[in-house]
């Protein structure tokens, strides 16, 4: 079973988390706690754990010194930061740990599923994925609401294309020449939502098109849309959606 940390040093915080992950991935992922850096690096290693999930700011060493200590031992660990909106250009200083996401407190719990969903995949597969970076774009002062919007098309064209691929938010971060938690803030800030929600509300709108005709099955639409595993993909489809991909052809009158 994946075991997941989850490091906090609010009692409050760390116990929502804990239920949140306990409901939603019963029988797959077991969560173990830790109340600052210190203890976080002690339990991952002791617990063997997969996946961290670090609040950035903790007393002594906090999550990105965690964070670095534990990539460097486990090249293939699963890293997400929890953190509040100031702390990004903090996190930015730091040494990149190519985490996977960076989450906003208080904690969205759709998001949250929806980035636990993509960790414990990547877990089970225990690797990285990267692609070929394209041009960023340029900045332009005094014209933020134009550069807004060009970032916005340039990512959203990005996601269009890319999609079908094993691409990540640091994938993508990269690809624009950003440092990981700068993009994660410029894409919230944009589109409202996180890399990985959104990524994972895209391919399930396309699969949606695609159940529509009724020649081509769940298994080879789960791949079309970036699933590498059918039975992940109607996983979170039916979270997505509340029925399963042919629930939803039967309720849709496709069959």
């Amino acid at each position: 079973m994946i075991k997941i940390l989850v490091a906090d040093d609010e009692p409050i915080e760390k116990a929502v988390v804990k239920k949140i992950l306990d409901d939603a991935f019963k029988g797959e992922a077991e969560t173990c706690l830790a109340c600052n850096g210190r203890e976080a690096m002690e339990v991952y290693e002791k617990e063997h754990c997969d996946i961290a999930l670090l609040d950035i700011c903790m007393p002594g060493i906090n999550g990105i010194e965690a964070a670095e200590v534990i990539r460097k031992k486990h090249e293939n660990s699963v890293i997400i930061f929890l953190t509040a909106f100031d702390e990004f250009e903090y996190a930015q200083k730091a040494i990149r740990v190519r985490a996977l996401d960076y989450l906003l407190k208080p904690i969205n719990e759709e998001e949250l599923i929806a980035v636990l969903e993509e960790a414990l995949r990547l877990a089970g597969e225990g690797r990285a994925h990267r692609f070929t970076p394209f041009t960023a774009v340029p900045d332009k002062e005094g014209q933020a609401n134009l550069r807004q919007a060009a970032i916005k098309k340039q990512i959203a064209e990005f996601m269009e294309v890319n999609y079908v691929r094993d691409i990540s938010l640091s994938d993508a971060a990269s690809a624009m020449h950003y440092s990981e938690p700068h993009f994660c803030k410029i894409f919230k800030e944009i589109f409202g939502k996180s890399f990985i929600l959104y990524l994972t509300q895209l391919r399930i709108e396309k699969s949606k098109e695609l159940l529509s005709d009724i020649t081509v099955n769940v298994k080879d639409i789960s791949s079309k849309v970036g699933f590498r595993d059918s039975n992940y993909y109607a996983k979170v489809f039916k979270r997505a959606e509340g029925m399963t991909p042919s629930e939803y052809r039967i309720i849709r009158g496709l069959i």
